[in-house]
């Protein structure tokens, strides 16, 4: 395969025992955004582990612009569910620290004017010299936000990082995720159990089967406009397709899927054109 990203059949397994997903092939280019869905056990925190260079393939490699992933990297910067944020550092701190790891050349006023530049981003100016335990939920994982973007990485990795969030700040960090990676062209590999969130956000949403032994059973081209705003997707004639599309697959083909001559090289693209009358 080809592509920015190349995941090049991999799978993981534990021992004798079967493996969580098996023969995964996937393909991104430079600036997607890309979604995974799948039923809890299918393996995709794992898989986003070995993007990160967190944990290894039983099989297969992932190529990376031209590189074999083989440990963590600063060209990959993770946001989990937890803010993970160094509790006596301030905000500014938090995000210089992950600046100077970037940058170790760069004197103590190149780093913090870098990081108040992705605080600003973010909506934080102000709030600069605040420590994590000052801060609400929301504010803490916009720093995490800040942080990963500081060092300008290559691919963005989030494992569901609001889904511990009230509706209304997820919403609003989703608004803020979605602008700055669009408007910097930042490729994002997100792993999510909201449907609405992923055709929110996604250019395409990878749907994967239930685990052990689960596989990529489709990509959904999100048919929706890359300037979508969320008070007007559900507007949009095809909104609804997609949507019956994807809980469709979560509540009965995941489980009933059919790998009698399923091809993981080819995994099949689907457009959802249904639209309402």
């Amino acid at each position: 395969m080809s592509g920015f990203i190349s995941i090049e059949g991999i799978a993981r397994r534990y021992g004798t025992g079967p493996a969580i997903f098996q023969d995964l092939w996937l393909s991104m280019s430079q600036g997607d955004f890309v979604c995974v869905i799948g039923h809890s056990g299918c393996g995709k925190t794992t898989v986003l582990n070995i993007l990160a260079g967190l944990d290894a393939p039983s099989e297969g490699a992932v190529i990376v612009d031209g590189k074999e992933i083989s440990g963590p990297s600063l060209d990959r910067a993770v946001i989990f569910q937890g803010h993970s944020l160094l509790p006596w550092r301030t905000v500014l701190g938090n995000v210089a620290y992950a600046v100077s790891s970037r940058h170790r050349t760069w004197s103590t006023a190149q780093v913090n004017a870098h990081a108040q530049k992705f605080i600003d981003r973010v909506g934080l100016t102000g709030s600069e010299h605040k420590r994590p335990a000052e801060l609400s939920g929301g504010m803490k994982q916009r720093v995490g936000i800040a942080r990963a973007l500081s060092i300008e990485p290559k691919i963005m990795l989030m494992d569901e990082p609001f889904s511990a969030l009230d509706a209304l700040t997820r919403g609003t960090l989703q608004d803020e995720v979605r602008r700055i990676c669009t408007g910097t062209g930042q490729t994002v590999f997100m792993i999510t159990h909201d449907v609405d969130e992923a055709i929110y956000l996604a250019d395409k949403i990878v749907l994967m089967t239930n685990g052990p032994g689960a596989v990529l059973a489709e990509i959904v081209d999100n048919p929706l406009p890359r300037d979508r705003a969320r008070t007007d997707i559900h507007k949009h004639p095809l909104y609804y397709g997609v949507r019956n599309h994807i809980v469709d697959f979560l509540v009965t083909r995941s489980r009933a899927f059919n790998t009698t001559g399923h091809d993981p090289r080819n995994v099949p693209v689907v457009r959802p054109t249904h639209a309402l009358t």
